[in-house]
């Protein structure tokens, strides 16, 4: 008998983690375990140096439930996509190994299912939010967000980390998104926003349990570049190859 696909699929970039990476894909079974949910956890690896491929792929051979894929590069964005391209559910939950928060994932998909939005975000700066990260990554997000209003119209508050959302709904949004590395996040909410997706935010705390992987100051030219290319696309109304290319097909999981 062929066993059935998840219903939601957890998908979450992973890179240099082999300090964390076991403990926290345990550590978020047994907090989904009581849910009941048929689900599957999608480790995203991209470019890693030390052990986390080989134990991402110890952990998909001895739980049925997570399997892995790894792109050969750093490269958080281009993971994270190609993560949620390769997602078999209906609802596909985007975490990060820091996080794994699944009181988010309860949430998130209680609203989607109730089918008054197809997609949830996790503001870390919205009313109600806990942002315990240090005060640079803090104040680092702020300007971000602004800087995301002023140049592409953003109406949100917040882009990166947490979000859920419907895979018939918002696939082929995925599919279209033109730049990677840390900006990719921003541009799937973006166009998302701008194409009227039923969207809402919800509070959340965020506490950081390791220093980043990638130095901040390391990452500002990468997501200067690539926030360029991205406004010169959106304002000039630049046809994503993905749509040209991308057809979208239900995934074979249930969509109830």
């Amino acid at each position: 008998m062929t066993a059935q696909p998840p219903q939601i699929s957890i998908v979450i970039p992973i890179y240099n983690e082999e300090g964390i990476l076991h403990a926290a894909v345990v550590d978020l079974r047994e907090r989904l375990a009581p849910l009941g949910w048929n689900y599957e956890i999608i480790l995203a690896e991209n470019g890693s140096r030390d052990r986390t491929i080989a134990i991402a792929g110890e952990l998909s051979a001895k739980y049925g439930e997570v399997r892995f894929l790894s792109i050969g590069e750093p490269n958080y964005g281009k993971a994270l996509k190609q993560g949620i391209l390769e997602a078999r559910g209906e609802y596909v939950i985007c975490d990060e190994i820091d996080l794994c928060d699944a009181d988010f994932h309860a949430q998130a998909l209680s609203l989607l299912k109730s089918r008054r939005v197809d997609m949830v975000i996790g503001s870390k700066l919205i009313a109600g939010a806990s942002d315990d990260r240090p005060w640079a990554r803090h104040a680092a997000s702020l300007v971000y967000t602004n800087l995301l209003r002023v140049t592409l119209g953003f109406r949100g508050t917040d882009t990166h980390g947490l979000k859920a959302f419907r895979r018939s709904a918002l696939i082929d949004i995925v599919a279209d998104c033109l730049v990677d590395r840390d900006v990719f996040a921003s541009e799937f909410v973006i166009r998302a926003y701008r194409a009227k997706v039923p969207i809402e935010e919800i509070p959340v705390r965020v506490v950081e349990k390791r220093p980043p992987s990638i130095n901040l100051l390391k990452r500002v030219p990468n997501v200067l570049k690539n926030l360029i290319k991205l406004s010169w696309a959106i304002r000039l109304g630049t046809e994503p190859p993905s749509r040209r290319n991308w057809r979208s097909t239900p995934p074979p999981g249930p969509g109830t």
